[in-house]
């Protein structure tokens, strides 16, 4: 009997799990993937919105703020990229002002800080390459950027080393009520629990909907992206938005923590639960409105495109807490944009309210820091030789384009709940995310996951599950 079962190994379900780890609780969480952030997590903007463009009151709008003023801490303690860079909203109407001062007093009236509406030759002394149509722009200084890959699996790591079980491969069959709790079937067998968290993403509806009568709907909406070289990277410094719709922010252009540009997302609600596909239809739409945007952007350097789908419930609002009428289910659901920036938040909140309820004591020995993988690229002549000193293996270069070392990959596998697959490396590494796109560096980190897992090279993947690299020998 567990005290609580997390469903869902994103940024919501690590959210959670990490704030649960500081009390004196038996946790689980099961993930049907073979890793942390293989959903929703893995495929996002990485911005951390500063909180403006929520509707007052819900739990987005308070969750989003929370969420963005605990990051930099966060950052700090548990050691992952984050940058406050600022976001902008730009305006290309004069009709359209009366929007950006409803934003702008949107954002005011949810706490957000520093908001100022910008016009004139300051638009482009903030950033020259914006488009000359722009009439106006909301400035939001508490805008950020982040690594969703390593804010996931960091407080998965943390959660991990402070008690909570982990459980990939894992498929969650069936919830039922039962006495004194729930009892989950899955692939690798039952799990019995006082109380289950469900953060399963764009199946969250589906688990709700098991045990409690107020029922969910969650529908998929994709949104498709590219990714271009850190040539471009430097293109904005900001976040820049358009005037958000009824389907989103739009598409967007910011740089990223790692030194590159990101394009998109689209908006396009779809039935397939697994409909990660990018079209070239979308692929088209992001360009196009990317230029609105910035007429120059140097689109000729994507090095790679990608979808991802939010979780979108029919109440436009994220569903937190427990149900009504299924007590001990408490329900992360309906978790879209913000959805990333507001995850801490959101993980302190439930964690508070499931401690509580199961009246929890906090643990003496509760372990708060973490230390990343030191990264050979952004470390300095002196550190590198410091590093190679320790272990000769960070002195041997694997991935070219992001300078990726044999010691940082070896890290990634060794650390807790370590790599396991080539996209497992690339996560924690970078290894495989440059220029390339893994075409020089993965017959080389095959070899050392192969090593490393004492497996086959023919048992290797790529994300787990049947995505085997090697079809057989010669």
């Amino acid at each position: 009997m567990y005290d609580v079962v997390i469903i869902g190994a994103g940024v919501t379900g690590s959210a959670v799990a990490r704030e649960l780890s500081r009390y004196q609780l038996k946790v689980l969480v099961l993930e049907r993937e073979e890793d942390v952030c293989c959903g929703t997590s893995k495929a996002n903007s990485a911005i951390v919105h500063a909180g403006f463009d929520a509707e007052p009151g819900s739990m987005k709008a308070i969750m989003n703020v929370r969420g963005n003023k605990m990051m930099k801490a966060l950052s700090e303690e548990l050691d992952f990229p984050y940058k406050q860079n600022g976001s902008l909203v730009l305006c290309f109407q004069e009709g359209d002002m009366p929007k950006l001062e409803e934003l702008k007093a949107r954002g005011e009236k949810n706490g957000v800080e520093g908001l100022e509406i910008v016009t004139g030759e300051r638009i482009w002394e903030i950033e020259p390459n914006l488009s000359r149509e722009v009439k106006a722009m909301l400035y939001a200084p508490t805008g950020g950027i982040v690594c969703p890959f390593k804010l996931t699996i960091a407080m998965a790591e943390n959660a991990n080393v402070n008690g909570v079980e982990f459980s990939f491969d894992t498929q969650v069959k069936d919830i039922e009520s039962m006495e004194g709790g729930y009892r989950i079937t899955t692939e690798k067998g039952v799990f019995d629990t006082k109380c289950v968290v469900n953060a399963a993403g764009v199946y969250a509806d589906v688990w709700n909907n098991r045990v409690s009568a107020r029922k969910l709907s969650i529908t998929p909406r994709k949104g498709e992206y590219c990714l271009l070289d850190k040539k471009a990277g430097n293109f904005v410094s900001h976040t820049v938005f358009q005037l958000p719709t009824k389907m989103g922010k739009g598409v967007l252009i910011t740089p990223t923590v790692h030194g590159n540009l990101l394009v998109g997302p689209t908006a396009e609600d779809i039935e397939d639960k697994e409909g990660v596909n990018t079209t070239a239809q979308g692929l088209d739409k992001v360009a196009a409105q990317a230029r609105l945007s910035a007429g120059e952007v140097p689109l000729r350097m994507v090095i790679t495109s990608f979808a991802g789908l939010r979780a979108t419930e029919k109440g436009e609002d994220f569903v937190l807490g427990e149900a009504q009428d299924a007590p001990g289910f408490f329900n992360a659901a309906g978790i879209e944009s913000p959805g990333l920036s507001s995850a801490p938040a959101i993980g302190e909140y439930l964690a508070e309210m499931i401690a509580e309820k199961l009246q929890a004591e906090k643990k003496e020995n509760f372990i708060s820091r973490r230390e990343d993988i030191p990264c050979v690229a952004e470390s300095t002549p002196e550190e590198i030789r410091e590093l190679i000193a320790k272990d000769p293996a960070y002195g041997n270069v694997i991935c070219r384009c992001e300078t990726v070392t044999e010691g940082e990959i070896l890290n990634a596998i060794r650390r807790p709940l370590g790599a396991r697959s080539l996209d497992g490396v690339k996560r924690r590494t970078r290894a495989g995310m440059g220029r390339c796109q893994a075409g020089f560096c993965s017959p080389r980190t095959m070899e050392i996951l192969a090593r490393e897992l004492k497996v086959s090279p023919l048992a290797l993947t790529k994300a787990g599950g049947n995505s085997n690299l090697l079809t057989g020998e010669r």
